[in-house]
């Protein structure tokens, strides 16, 4: 694929709506991410079409990566026995932060995303549903 080819179509991806970007990339790739944000789509698929035209990662890369292990779950970094509240729908709320996630009226939960989403019935970013991310 020529550098102009890929050019154009990152371009197109950056038009694409959700439904467009997985049938590309079931066209390419086979099945799509479960992603549901159009933004991340087009990200990885933009990323993945170049990194196949232009090689991925590098080897430093891809051993520094290594290196990092897995990334800590957001409010982790409160430390053990942090305690998150939060008023909603007229009753507050409590999570304890533990050594293996977050605990919520007894029940842990692996993120704080996860104890979120329980808490309000619906999905929720768990650091903006405490305040610990700007709300934009």
């Amino acid at each position: 694929m020529s550098s102009g080819s890929v050019e154009r179509l990152v371009a197109q991806i950056g038009e694409m709506d959700l439904a467009r970007l997985r049938g590309h990339w079931r066209e390419r790739y086979g099945a799509p991410p479960s992603l549901r944000s159009v933004p991340l789509m087009r990200m990885q698929l933009a990323w993945r079409l170049q990194a196949e035209a232009y090689g991925g990662l590098d080897d430093d890369s891809r051993r520094a990566l290594a290196r990092s292990g897995s990334p800590e779950a957001e409010g982790k970094h409160l430390g053990i026995g942090a305690l998150l509240t939060r008023n909603w729908k007229g009753r507050k709320v409590e999570v304890v932060v533990e050594e293996h996630g977050f605990r919520w009226e007894g029940q842990q939960f692996p993120s704080l995303s996860a104890a979120a989403t329980a808490i309000a019935g619906t999905r929720w970013n768990g650091p903006r549903f405490f305040g610990l991310r700007d709300s934009s």
